[in-house]
């Protein structure tokens, strides 16, 4: 690693040694960034006196991709910008999409997608607050946390039939009707639940060690969470009420009963009790959607032809068949008005939007994405200057920066 004086060599007048500064990179293959992220640090002793993220290194172009695939094709691409809450970015993509082109889906479709957004929410805070416990000394406690996430893929995976990449939703509705078997999984997934959630905070919230390395530490002050844009979990950590699902509610979600969890200090401990506080409100959420799960269809009429037909259909019916044909192959299924729209959800990490252009076509003519991590990145130099080295591990934990989120 270089190393290079804080003044000029050939300065004598200095009484007393000057300190020397640091250039370290940290990352992209670090086992505490869990990802490709790079961080160049500036460090005096351990003490970090300056940090510049790189995130060039993982790059797909995914909003360059959103003006070549189609509204239903793109799908697939959502899933990996946010990999660890898929879910949460089909439901946000397709919401965009549907608002373009004037579109509500049933009542039962909102109620399913808001049920997907709230299990998708658990999943990655339990990633992150998992891997918070991880990077700080607390083995058992990563091991409590993930340990649920397998009963989640399950679920998704009775859903659509996919673990990881779910790609679940279509433009006016979803792929697949939920079944009563992953009703049943739900519910027996939201009985055991709350026992891991108690599990969880015994292991850690009394934890010397734990609060030692993240109480005070990497603080974010309510003015500049609203100067510096950040959303969700975050800024919610440090005194800013804002939830979309709340301030700006879209699909069910003025149908349900449920808190916003907020803090003041602005901590790495905070922003873990924050996400402690959301994964119970959204056991909440879901209990009630799940029990009171409208009857119906899940997507729009056959008026719409951007909607793709039952399988069924395709297979037995010629009507079936040339409407799959025309959506599919042709462009006389989408019919989007030039009109530009933005839309926007409460992801897990903080508000996920995405911007759309429309020329009539069935591919969007601009496609560009608010992703929360590119924006939470942006607060690390801020809440890591005069820190030391060990805590760049929990202030980084702390905002769960997913990279496939940095691409620009």
């Amino acid at each position: 690693m270089p190393l290079t004086p804080a003044f000029s060599p050939g300065d004598l007048s200095h009484d007393e040694p000057q300190p020397y500064v640091w250039t370290l990179n940290f990352g992209p293959q670090h086992p505490a960034t869990h990802t490709t992220l790079r961080l160049v640090l500036k460090l005096e002793g351990e003490t970090v006196i300056d940090a510049m993220p790189d995130i060039g290194y993982l790059h797909s172009g995914f909003e360059k991709i959103g003006e070549e695939l189609d509204y239903n094709q793109y799908v697939t691409v959502t899933d990996r910008m946010n990999y660890v809450s898929p879910m949460a970015n089909n439901v946000a993509w397709h919401l965009a999409v549907e608002k373009l082109m004037g579109i509500e889906v049933p009542p039962r479709c909102q109620y399913i997608r808001v049920i997907i957004s709230e299990l998708a929410r658990i999943s990655d805070h339990l990633v992150c607050n998992g891997a918070v416990g991880l990077d700080t000394g607390a083995f058992t406690h990563f091991i409590y946390a993930f340990n649920p996430r397998e009963q989640l893929y399950d679920i998704f995976e009775a859903l659509c039939g996919a673990r990881f990449t779910n790609s679940y939703t279509r433009v006016g509705g979803l792929m697949y009707d939920i079944s009563p078997k992953a009703i049943e999984m739900i519910r027996e997934f939201l009985d055991k639940i709350p026992k891991t959630f108690d599990d969880m905070e015994r292991l850690l919230n009394r934890n010397r060690i734990f609060i030692d390395r993240t109480k005070g530490v990497g603080v974010l002050t309510k003015a500049d969470a609203l100067d510096r844009g950040c959303s969700g979990p975050i800024a919610r950590a440090s005194g800013v009420t804002r939830d979309l699902r709340k301030d700006e509610p879209y699909l069910a979600y003025r149908d349900f009963d449920f808190d916003v969890c907020c803090a003041t200090e602005g901590d790495c401990l905070a922003r873990y009790m924050v996400r402690m506080g959301e994964m119970r409100e959204s056991v909440k959420i879901v209990r009630q959607a799940i029990e009171n799960l409208p009857a119906g269809p899940v997507n729009v009429g056959p008026g719409r032809r951007a909607i793709l037909p039952e399988k069924g259909a395709v297979f037995s019916t010629i009507e079936g068949l040339i409407s799959h044909f025309e959506v599919v192959m042709t462009n006389r299924g989408f019919e989007t008005p030039c009109e530009e729209v933005y839309a926007s959800v409460e992801a897990p990490n903080g508000e996920l939007g995405f911007y759309l252009v429309g020329d009539g076509s069935q591919r969007a003519y601009r496609a560009r994405c608010r992703p929360p991590s590119f924006i939470n990145f942006a607060l690390f130099p801020h809440l890591i200057r005069g820190h030391t080295l060990s805590d760049i591990v929990a202030v980084l934990g702390s905002l769960n920066i997913i990279a496939a989120e940095l691409d620009r």
